[in-house]
């Protein structure tokens, strides 16, 4: 799936996201409205790991969407 359609069906998706990334709350979610970069940006803040790995997480649970 593109990015496209995910930000398209955004409210679908944040099940998903929030099993694969639970530091992460709802408000925030709401936040990130579907933008794969303020994603990224949340993950490495909350998770405390690198830009690199956090976009290879994202690009991993995109493509098993």
């Amino acid at each position: 799936m593109n990015w496209d359609r995910i930000q398209g069906n955004w409210k679908q998706m944040t099940g998903s996201l929030r099993s694969k990334w639970g530091k992460l709350t709802d408000d925030e979610f709401e936040q990130l409205a579907g933008h794969k970069d303020k994603l990224v940006g949340k993950i490495q803040e909350r998770y405390g790991i690198q830009k690199d790995e956090a976009e290879r997480q994202v690009s991993e649970w995109e493509k098993s969407q």
